[in-house]
């Protein structure tokens, strides 16, 4: 009876990391050869964010970490850089997820725009003071501003096709007990 949080909370970690294989899979793509005005959304980041915020034990600490760093090597982006960016705001996140999953949607919405905007800002800070040219401003805008876009539509899918809800007191929790 107490191995089914356990199997629960596996489970979800894996699922969790199926996911990112599946985005960085579709990313990696040869889908169009010549380049684009605008990037599209980082979903990596929205996922990682909103599973942070919703339940913050199925993305673990080192799990984001690995999985971030395995983007920076498969996407080409100097490695180390986004994955700890990536995971300091997930861990921030992490850190309120109480308060903003008692709040209403709206005010989870715009911590977790704060949050993205803050990394993309820091990311292309780091990028300028290693002396590495960052992409163009108006890719990392598009970018960014698609990916504060598509954050309803990330929650709608975790929540709906993955099932990872806000947890409610009463719900057990991952040692067995109650929230």
């Amino acid at each position: 009876m107490t191995d089914a949080p356990v199997t629960k909370l596996w489970s979800m970690r894996l699922t969790f990391a199926f996911l990112v294989c599946v985005i960085l899979f579709f990313q990696l793509l040869p889908l169009n050869l010549t380049p684009s005005r605008w990037a599209g959304p980082d979903l990596l980041l929205a996922f990682a964010c909103a599973w942070s915020v919703r339940r913050p034990e199925y993305v673990p600490a080192l799990g984001l970490a690995l999985l971030f760093l395995l983007a920076d090597l498969l996407l080409q982006r100097p490695p180390g850089l986004w994955a700890l960016l990536a995971l300091l705001g997930c861990e921030n996140l992490k850190s309120r997820a109480r308060a903003v999953r008692d709040g209403t949607f709206p005010g989870e919405w715009l911590t977790v725009c704060v949050m993205i905007a803050a990394i993309s800002i820091a990311y292309r800070l780091g990028l300028m003071i290693t002396l590495v040219d960052p992409p163009a401003l108006g890719l990392s805008f598009s970018q960014l501003a698609m990916t504060l876009i598509c954050y309803p539509a990330v929650v709608a899918v975790t929540h709906t096709l993955l099932g990872v809800r806000k947890s409610a007191p009463g719900d057990p929790d991952t040692a067995g007990g109650l929230r």
